[in-house]
């Protein structure tokens, strides 16, 4: 045998090992997440939010008739429409902004903190750094689809339920339609998780670097939009900052009608760039911490 297929042979090797190592993670993070009482915590919350800001609140303003207008029926009949199978898609991703996009930031950051306060990363990075890391991070991106897709069928049965309690025509949304919502929830969603864990991974405290996340999510992101109606730099600047998510899922829905932390800032696209940016950057910052520092 030659020493060039010698080589390629253990080229090959080396990367089905790397591969494996990956894998490994992967299925020993998903082991330890579905076995801890934080995660199903985290995500029921979620679960519970969507569904009772969703549906429960409109259901019941229809139902008692408390929605004032000028223009009579007109806003019982649009809480009516908001909660009926056509509506699916815009319930799917109207959360994902806010307390959605809080949820999974905690999420991330409690993944990535509690291995450094429990010490287990110490261990783990005993055998390699960048894989564990890796499979953490498929980790909270499989959770976060599985999430999406529970909601889904959540939102899904509800709202069948609901037209056939009022005997409304079950008018179904195009696959497109429900498949871009469903993506744009996935991508918010993982924006805010990587930042978690990118967080996580900086503090090296599950608590610390939740408070510093929200605190940015809630408050200061909120205060520069205020401040930038009157000072252009800042209101320019906002464009860029991670709540620009707002502006993707406005594109999504048609616009915001008050949903708290969907905006008109930016155009769909635009977005969806943002997005994505922060998305590689929150991964890349992590792994060149993991790699960088040393673990004590």
């Amino acid at each position: 045998m030659s020493a060039s297929t010698l080589r390629s042979h253990s080229d090959s090797t080396s990367l089905a090992a790397r591969h494996n190592t990956v894998a490994r993670s992967l299925r020993a993070e998903l082991y330890r997440l579905r076995s801890w009482p934080a995660m199903w915590t985290t995500v029921g919350t979620w679960f519970l939010l969507a569904m009772v800001f969703g549906y429960v609140f409109p259901y019941v303003s229809y139902t008692t008739g408390t929605a004032g207008s000028s223009t009579e029926g007109e806003p019982t009949e649009a809480l009516l429409c908001s909660v009926l199978p056509e509506s699916i898609p815009d319930v799917l991703v109207q959360g994902t902004p806010l307390f959605g996009g809080a949820l999974v930031l905690v999420l991330g950051a409690l993944i990535a903190g509690n291995g450094y306060s429990w010490g287990t990363w110490k261990t783990v990075f005993t055998h390699g750094r960048l894989r564990p890391t890796i499979g953490a991070l498929l980790a909270l991106a499989v959770i976060v689809a599985e999430m999406v897709v529970v909601t889904a069928v959540l939102c899904t049965i509800v709202s069948v339920s609901l037209a056939a309690i009022e005997t409304q025509p079950l008018t179904m949304p195009s696959a497109g339609t429900f498949l871009r919502s469903a993506g744009t929830a996935y991508l918010v969603f993982m924006m805010w998780g990587t930042i978690g864990f990118a967080l996580g991974t900086y503090a090296r405290s599950a608590a610390l670097s939740v408070g510093l996340g929200l605190v940015w999510m809630l408050v200061v992101e909120n205060l520069l939009r205020g401040v930038g109606s009157a000072l252009q730099l800042v209101e320019d600047m906002t464009a860029f900052l991670p709540g620009a998510a707002g502006s993707l899922v406005g594109a999504v829905t048609g616009g915001g009608d008050g949903t708290p932390g969907v905006v008109d800032v930016i155009s769909g696209p635009r977005a969806l760039m943002t997005v994505t940016a922060y998305i590689v950057v929150a991964v890349v910052t992590t792994g060149i911490l993991v790699r960088s520092r040393d673990v004590n």
